[in-house]
């Protein structure tokens, strides 16, 4: 019972996707890089007039966050993905609800 004697030193809290201790740069940027192309189409999703944006950038992003999902090694990437991909289709659904694909004139 060490923690008897003296205080426990607990190890910091650093906000990492490398929870394995190695970098992984291509699978870091898929995670984020899904997670802002789900944002992207989930804010534009909610414009009725952006419904071309966001079904397109939904799509891509949607695809997009699959790859990553296939890739990603650790947990919190696979989080962040997770959450870009619900976006991306929240906001392609509410793109091809609003006006579908193409432009409406």
């Amino acid at each position: 019972m060490p923690n008897v004697l003296g205080r426990v030193r607990r190890p910091t809290h650093r906000l990492t996707l490398n929870t394995d201790g190695k970098p992984h740069t291509l699978e870091n940027a898929l995670a984020v890089s899904t997670l802002v192309v789900g944002l992207l189409a989930l804010v534009t999703g909610f414009v009725v007039s952006l419904h071309p944006v966001a079904s397109w950038v939904g799509t891509i992003g949607f695809c997009g966050g699959l790859y990553a999902q296939y890739v990603s090694v650790t947990t919190p990437q696979r989080s962040l993905i997770i959450i870009g991909i619900v976006g991306s289709f929240v906001g392609a659904a509410l793109g091809i609800a609003h006006g579908g694909f193409l432009p409406t004139h």
